[in-house]
């Protein structure tokens, strides 16, 4: 026989090692009824101890019998007991991510990247949004950790001392993003908030603009964009000592592109000499280029507006946004593969990764 005849019936003969074959024709449930791990035992000619060991450690079985276990599962429609087989195997293959907004793209891509590395080894995402509030952090927090997942993805180094302790205690692998600290929780991927906002000052000031201003929605909770406030404020009066600081905030309003609108009209409206009006977000800013064509303002001619985030859409406008990137997809692909090497008892170089990011230099500024 040859090597692959050998393996072959090696890999037949493993789907027999846990129990009897169980006889006659395969059977499934009617869809009236619960479908149970016999039955797919029953349908796969294999043991129910050899279709739990597929389920929860699919690495221990062979090609063969696991491909005919998971075609047993899809004909008969099973769902297994993930709470059952969790308190067994102390493993729930599941990872949390909790991010301030579900409807912005830089967090979607992000967590599209997340998903990239985790799912493909079997792992599902449950996704809690906090809505820029440290208190609903913690609530989210408390119950994730309740339904016990692997390992933990949040959006922020900034957190109530509660859900610190919380996520300390929790030994569970935690990934901090889209920010850096000195003292993370455990992991930390992400850039430099305040150094971003200190290199686009510094771009707009060796491009000429002497009268800059920054807008954007500053809410407690969204530290990140405290972070760039406070940076501007900091640079700006290190380079323009003989100026004001303007900051315009839109408190609590969404970040969309009415919003940037607004801000633009609340800009021109208390800081007329304004020359180069500095976004918090990409989509502020692109509201307001989109009303600067509409009322006939040049862009960069009366004002130079640049944004923050590299979002698809400020390559498309006219004139182009001058912007910061980041990487947004790549925080979330490095914090899967940092979050997996921990889950699965795996050496890591360095538990604190900065990423970057780049001023991007377009026809806006």
């Amino acid at each position: 026989m040859t090597v692959e005849g050998d393996t072959l019936a090696l890999e037949r003969a493993e789907a027999e090692l846990d129990g009897p074959t169980p006889a006659g024709p395969r059977q499934t449930r009617r869809s009236t009824n619960t479908v149970t791990l016999t039955d797919v035992a029953l349908h796969a000619r294999v043991s129910p101890q050899t279709v739990s060991r597929a389920i929860r450690s699919p690495e221990l079985v062979s090609e063969f019998t696991l491909e005919r276990v998971r075609t047993s599962i899809a004909e008969t429609g099973y769902v297994p007991n993930l709470a059952a087989s969790n308190l067994a195997s102390n493993r729930s293959m599941t990872v949390a991510a909790v991010i301030p907004a579900v409807s912005a793209s830089v967090f979607a891509d992000a967590l599209h990247g997340l998903e990239a590395v985790l799912s493909p080894v079997g792992y599902q995402l449950f996704i809690g949004s906090t809505d820029y509030r440290p208190a609903h952090e913690e609530e989210l927090v408390r119950a994730l950790l309740g339904r016990r997942p692997d390992g933990i993805f949040i959006v922020g180094t900034n957190h109530s001392p509660n859900t610190t302790h919380l996520l300390r205690e929790s030994k569970v692998p935690v990934v901090e993003a889209w920010d850096l600290t000195d003292d993370p929780i455990d992991s930390v991927v992400g850039f430099s908030n305040r150094d971003a906002i200190i290199a686009l000052v510094e771009f707009v000031h060796e491009r000429g603009y002497r009268h800059p201003a920054f807008a954007g929605s500053f809410q407690t909770g969204d530290f990140r964009a405290l972070a760039r406030r406070a940076s501007f404020e900091e640079r700006v009066r290190e380079l323009y000592p003989d100026e004001p600081v303007r900051v315009v905030d839109s408190g609590t309003s969404t970040v969309d592109y009415e919003t940037g609108r607004r801000l633009l009209d609340e800009t021109l409206r208390t800081h007329p000499e304004t020359d180069v009006l500095m976004f918090a977000s990409d989509v502020f800013a692109a509201g307001a280029v989109l009303e600067c064509a509409r009322r006939g303002i040049r862009v960069p001619g009366d004002i130079a507006i640049t944004g923050f985030g590299d979002f698809e859409i400020g390559r498309h406008l006219v004139p182009t946004l001058t912007t910061v990137a980041v990487p947004n997809r790549q925080i979330g692909t490095v914090a899967g593969e940092l979050l997996l090497a921990r889950m699965t008892h795996r050496p890591v170089e360095t538990s604190e990764i900065d990423l970057g990011f780049s001023v991007v230099a377009r026809d806006s500024a």
